[in-house]
């Protein structure tokens, strides 16, 4: 039999960072792959929007420096993650309490600095030890006081002996291994963190909020295994952002790509084992095709494949020309007295998301947008600043309907990426989500991939793609 004339190898459907960074591992083995893009940009909703000099994210998902993904992953090593201040800030009876490392110690001042992925491995642990009992420090803060509570009842993470068992619940969370963590039984993260050994108040207080931040979940209908994992990331590194915004993560993954791999705005409208099917380019054929669109795209494209649910974001963007003093430091409101789920001046955190001069305010929803929602973000923002936001002027108001993929009780982290013989699909709807599921997914892939392809035989040059037909 004649063998068949292909364009690629492997055709990838879809420009996020599972799909990139498993073509930058087939690419690395020899493999001819060809990405395929609808939009017109690469990133998925990892997307960053520039508007009169500021950097804008879509979604803007918390990374943690202990994320091993981030750091392993070839085409992510001139990735820069800008940490925020150790800990968190939480708003609770009109004062800010910081859950960490104390202000103005050698560990905080010291890790304040722009980290590489490389170096990021080596993260101060800023919640593995708790602080010791003693007198309050205050911290100077327009409206707001930053103290590390003593034995106040209203204080979110209790008194002195309630924060030495949530720093050694967390220092002995940090050491676990995968491993044992998923051989726990599994339940949903509200329910499991009652059965932790912990005050009420430092639950409901301190790691609700936290967990709700970290897993876009307000409810934590999550499964507890994989908010255990979410857990020790935070435990283990420090909360950041990479430098330039989201986009910059995927970018990276695309400059390491051979010139000509990526495509933008070719809309594939079918697949099958050995081909896909354009609406510019016609059909293009090929030995494999890999699906690394959202979980609804895929769907549309592999009929049968199951969507999750998602959950909603919307993020809210601000600026001010008065900071309102919380340094680089995430903000949760652990009153729950409002929409902001969490909040953070990221100019500080990453000042090349702002012109010099001007601040940046990021705000996370965890639901969808409504008419009122600015007014109300507002109106939040100021008693969680303790400042007037009125003047403050609105850049974007951004809703996401499916930012993060539910992941209820029983959750598989390893859902299958082959589905048959040269037909694949990856994304974090496959994996245990965010940007570090994604990029598991796509190492799984991969690693299909080339056993099923075989490194035995001749891999050729990527031909290029057929000329558009018109409109």
């Amino acid at each position: 039999m004649l063998k068949p004339t292909y364009q690629a190898d492997v055709v990838v459907v879809g420009a996020g960072v599972a799909g990139l960074s498993a073509a930058r591992r087939l690419t690395s083995a020899g493999v001819s792959t060809v990405v395929l893009e609808a939009a017109h940009e690469v990133g998925g909703r990892m997307a960053t929007e520039k508007v009169d000099g500021f950097r804008l994210d879509r979604v803007g998902r918390l990374l943690s420096t202990a994320y091993a993904e981030l750091h392993v992953t070839p085409g992510l090593e001139e990735l820069v993650l800008r940490p925020f201040a150790p800990g968190v800030l939480l708003h609770s009876d009109g004062r800010h309490h910081r859950a960490g490392v104390q202000p103005g110690s050698r560990r905080a001042r010291g890790a304040r600095s722009a980290m590489g992925a490389r170096g990021a491995l080596h993260a101060v642990r800023a919640l593995a030890s708790a602080p010791r009992p003693g007198p309050r420090r205050p911290v100077a803060v327009p409206g707001r006081q930053v103290s590390v509570p003593r034995n106040r009842g209203g204080a979110p993470l209790g008194t002195a002996l309630d924060q030495a068992r949530l720093g050694a619940a967390l220092n002995r969370l940090a050491g676990t291994s995968t491993e044992r963590l998923l051989a726990r039984p599994e339940t949903t993260a509200a329910e499991a963190l009652h059965g932790r050994g912990l005050p009420a108040r430092t639950v409901d207080g301190f790691l609700r909020p936290l967990l709700a931040a970290l897993l876009c979940d307000p409810e934590l209908v999550t499964s507890s295994r994989t908010a255990d994992l979410a857990l020790r990331d935070f435990a283990r590194g420090r909360l950041c952002l990479p430098e330039g915004g989201a986009e910059a993560l995927p970018q990276s993954l695309a400059r390491s790509l051979p010139p000509g791999t990526v495509h933008t705005g070719v809309r594939v409208t079918s697949v099958s084992t050995t081909s896909v099917t354009t609406a510019e380019h016609g059909e293009l054929r090929c030995a494999a095709v890999l699906v690394a669109t959202g979980a609804r795209d895929a769907a549309e494209l592999l009929p049968g494949l199951r969507v999750p649910d998602f959950h909603p974001v919307t993020v809210v963007h601000h600026t001010t020309d008065e900071p309102p003093g919380t340094d680089a430091s995430l903000l949760l409101d652990a009153d729950r007295g409002g929409p902001v789920a969490h909040t953070a001046v990221v100019s500080a955190v990453d000042p090349s998301r702002a012109p010099a001069g001007r601040t940046l305010v990021t705000s996370t929803v965890l639901g969808p947008a409504t008419a009122d929602t600015d007014t109300a973000v507002r109106a939040h923002l100021a008693r969680l600043y303790g400042v007037p936001t009125a003047r403050w002027e609105t850049l974007a108001v951004r809703h996401t309907a499916d930012a993060a993929p539910v992941m209820r009780p029983p959750h598989d982290l390893h859902r299958p990426v082959r589905l048959l013989a040269g037909l694949y699909v990856c994304g974090d709807h496959r994996d245990g989500g965010a940007v570090q599921g994604a990029l598991r997914s796509a190492d799984r892939v991969a690693t299909a991939l080339l056993t099923d392809l075989g490194l035995n035989r001749p891999m050729h040059t990527a031909d290029p793609l057929p000329t558009a037909r018109a409109a």
